[in-house]
Order: C-alpha cells, then sequence, then structure tokens
C-alpha cells in the first residue's frame, strides 16, 4: 500500500482508552476520511493485538496503517510501514527488515538537513513539529513555519505537519508546504468522525483555489 500525497494523518490516542474504544475511534476518523493511521502507545498493554486489530480496519478503508517507534512490532503485525523518532533506528535497518514496499517515515523536528538526509536514505516521508502548542508532547521543541517552505522547496517526498494542528489553523501548513497534516487530539478528543471531517475542508479544491 502506498502513502497518500495528501491528507489527514490519524494518530492513536490510546491513554485511559480499552482497545474496543481505542478500534472504534480509530474506524470513526477512517470515516471521516483520515488517509493514514499511525499506531501510537507509550504504555501499550498488548500491542501486537491491537495493532493488528486497527490494520485490519485500516485495510477495509484502503488506508496504511504505520507503527509508531517500533520496527519489530511493524515486522510482527505485518503493517504498512513504521514512524521513526530520532532513537527508533535507522532507515536502511527498517528497509531490510520490512522489505522494499514498507512505508518508511522520519520526524525531522524543525531540522531541515536531517530531512533531506531522510530523503536521500529513502525514506517516504518526513515530518516536522511541533508547530502550534501541543496535549500530546507539551515538552516538545517548536518548529518553524519556515522550515516548510525550505522543505518544499529542496524535497521530492510528502511533507508531514504535526503538533496542535486544528481545522482553524492547518490552513498556513498546507499553505507553507505540508501535504499532510498529522493530528491527535484535534480528532480524538471529540467525536472522532465528525472532527476528522472538520479537517477535509482544508484539503477540498475549493479551499485551495
Amino acid at each position: 500500500m502506498k502513502f497518500p500525497r495528501r491528507g489527514l494523518y490519524a494518530i492513536t490516542q490510546t491513554e485511559h482508552k480499552s482497545l474496543e474504544q481505542i478500534v472504534r475511534d480509530v474506524e470513526d476518523a477512517l470515516k471521516g476520511g483520515a488517509v493514514v493511521v499511525q499506531y501510537r502507545d507509550k504504555e501499550p498493554l498488548d500491542a501486537v493485538t491491537l495493532a493488528s486489530r486497527l490494520l485490519r480496519i485500516c485495510h477495509a478503508y484502503q488506508v496504511p496503517l504505520l507503527i509508531n517507534d517500533s520496527i519489530e512490532l511493524a515486522l510482527q503485525t505485518g503493517a504498512d510501514g513504521v514512524h521513526l523518532g530520532r532513537d527508533d533506528g535507522d532507515i536502511a535497518a527498517a528497509r531490510q527488515l520490512l522489505g522494499k514496499d514498507a512505508i518508511i517515515g522520519v520526524s525531522c523536528y524543525n531540522d531541515i538537513g536531517r530531512a533531506q538526509l531522510a530523503a536521500a536514505a529513502g525514506a517516504d516521508y518526513v515530518a516536522f513539529g511541533r508547530f502550534f502548542p501541543s496535549g500530546s508532547k507539551p515538552l516538545a521543541a517548536p518548529a518553524e513555519i519556515a522550515t516548510l517552505q525550505q522543505a518544499k522547496r529542496l524535497l521530492n517526498v510528502p511533507i508531514v505537519a504535526i503538533g496542535g494542528i486544528l481545522p482553524n489553523n492547518g490552513r498556513q501548513l498546507l499553505d507553507a508546504g505540508a501535504d499532510l497534516l498529522a493530528v491527535i487530539g484535534g480528532i480524538f478528543d471529540q467525536e472522532p468522525e465528525t472532527a476528522a471531517r472538520a479537517y477535509q475542508t482544508l484539503f477540498s479544491p475549493q479551499q485551495e483555489n
């Protein structure tokens, strides 16, 4: 399954939620139009079971599931790929284990040089952020709009923006060069299908003219 060129990138919200609730939430986000899902879980109870269930649901909607941080979990569950942070292993190792068709994304924070290296090493997309105050990553260093503008000029891979993104502030990130908007709380702090649909207006043709 290929990584989408544009759209809403949903990242799971797992804290204080049952496995069943997480699965329902993700399916609702998919109904609302999410084009990719990342399974992110800092304190997993049964990561293999949950990731496997999310994978089945994502594929029912023809949407890829990526695993945050863990190449091993992606391999174990047959997920479509992995998202790598600074300490999560390198692209070559992930590619060797997961195969040539796996989707590999890389967190680049506010570092255009890291993004260029990642793209040269075969990353399928790069992610920058956080751009706005974020409940999920309150201590994350801020990223600058100018970094997106520079990335758009220099890179030929999709660019993901993350961090406190809402329907009322996402437009400036897309205008600066982001292709996808990665969202946790903006989707899952409320009814996910309705919330996901609210983001779709940012990607609609009439909004881009």
